[in-house]
């Protein structure tokens, strides 16, 4: 188990993203990847009120409604943690004080729970003072509604002043940062959110951990693979992602594990990150992610994986 920033939050080193749900994958489906994720060992369970509005015929909470029927079925809440997102959700845009309020009950309601573990701001929202959006948040945290805040996609210069006016006024810090960071998606190590990471001592969970799928090794040259992110897994059919390709493969034929185990379990090994998030869609896909959590790597491995 490791820790969420400063946090009281202990969870296995990988936690599951339920973006999928009502997506790639349907109810009965989802509950049975929960199923096999828990019975795993796995404990924190992440997603958004957006997810996932993007598919034709969804509004939005799909994926959190999906998540709460599971909890309702197994009578499993104190087992497990949930982390959920506000901002994106059709109905409920943006960071103002009245739509946080709003958006929070409605994300409750769809996971039949009386608290969220973690609470992500997901996006920014510069139309609203950050101290408005922070006070709403943190007022959360005093009502019971929610037990530790998170920031997401908001860049280094936002997070100092995030942090300022949470010091300003006295309010509850956040725990997480939740930012796009894998094998080949390195941004995170130079635009300043590490540093912002080790400097507020936020604990990392990071998504698009498997760059969309193209991590797991089955997106190859010359290889056509269907799916609903295969347009944007084939865009790091580079020579950069062909090496790292190359690097994943004999790691991974050195332990016997799957690619996607091993990027996972190199994420494990970077400063400030306390976990990847990863999904899957497909019960057959379970065992690799749940591998990561125990796989060691050497550092000579950490460094070839690093250098491709």
């Amino acid at each position: 188990m490791t820790r969420i920033g400063s946090s009281e939050l202990d969870i296995f080193p990988v936690v599951f993203g339920g973006n999928v749900f009502g997506w790639t994958a349907d109810a009965v489906t989802s509950h049975a990847l929960l199923d096999a994720f828990v019975g795993g060992g796995g404990t924190l369970i992440d997603t958004a009120d957006g997810y996932s509005h993007w598919v034709p015929g969804n509004t939005g909470g799909e994926s959190e409604t999906i998540i709460g029927s599971w909890l309702a079925a197994r009578r499993c809440r104190d087992q497990v943690l949930i982390a959920t997102k506000v901002s994106t959700h059709p109905q409920y845009k943006g960071l103002s004080p009245a739509n946080i309020n709003r958006a929070v009950d409605a994300s409750l309601a769809r996971l039949g729970t009386d608290h969220i573990d973690l609470y992500y701001a997901h996006y920014d929202d510069p139309s609203v003072p950050l101290a408005e959006t922070l006070g709403a948040l943190s007022a959360l945290v005093d009502a019971g509604k929610v037990r530790y805040l998170g920031v997401s996609n908001y860049t280094a210069a936002r997070i100092d002043e995030w942090f300022a006016a949470t010091a300003a006024d006295n309010l509850h810090r956040a725990v997480a940062l939740q930012p796009q960071y894998n094998l080949v998606e390195r941004d995170f190590e130079a635009n300043g959110l590490r540093d912002a990471a080790e400097r507020y001592g936020l604990g990392v969970l990071t998504y698009y951990s498997l760059a969309s799928g193209f991590l797991t090794g089955k997106y190859r040259p010359g290889r056509e693979v269907g799916g609903d992110r295969a347009e944007r897994a084939a865009t790091y059919l580079t020579p950069q992602g062909e090496r790292v390709l190359a690097a994943l493969d004999e790691v991974a034929g050195a332990h016997g594990v799957e690619p996607a185990t091993v990027a996972l379990a190199w994420l494990r090994t970077q400063p400030t990150v306390v976990a990847p998030i990863a999904s899957v869609s497909r019960l057959e896909q379970m065992p690799a992610l749940l591998a990561a959590a125990t796989l060691d790597l050497t550092a000579d491995e950490v460094a070839a994986l690093t250098a491709a």
